[in-house]
């Protein structure tokens, strides 16, 4: 085989080589494009969902916002948990003294209220 023979067949492997990558990288454009599209359709429609609920902010001024917490003092927060534990607790009691009024039960000295 002449030497001529082997510069064409290494052209020709260079040339299906540059047309395998082409070919490949339109492939991939398209399925970017594609995925772009389908993207840019769900950013559409989700744009358009109303909130399920109102801000935080706007229902109610006095309640601190969600992760609020995470910035607070430790005193403040224990003041906080202590305040809602007896709320908690004097929602029970007050329930509890009505449950065994509605019964005719006899109360329990502690579940009187003398105040």
């Amino acid at each position: 085989m002449p030497w001529w023979s082997w510069i064409l067949i290494w052209v020709a492997l260079v040339a299906v080589s540059l047309l395998f990558y082409v070919l490949l990288g339109i492939r991939l454009f398209r399925q970017f494009m594609a995925t772009v599209k389908d993207l840019t359709a769900a950013g559409g429609k989700l744009g358009h969902i109303e909130p399920a609920e109102a801000p935080v902010e706007a229902a109610d001024p006095g309640r601190p916002r969600p992760g609020s917490a995470v910035f607070a003092s430790p005193a403040v927060m224990r003041h906080d948990y202590e305040a809602s534990k007896s709320a908690r607790r004097e929602e029970r009691r007050r329930r509890r003294v009505q449950r065994k009024k509605d019964r005719g039960q006899p109360q329990a000295l502690g579940d009187l209220d003398f105040t």
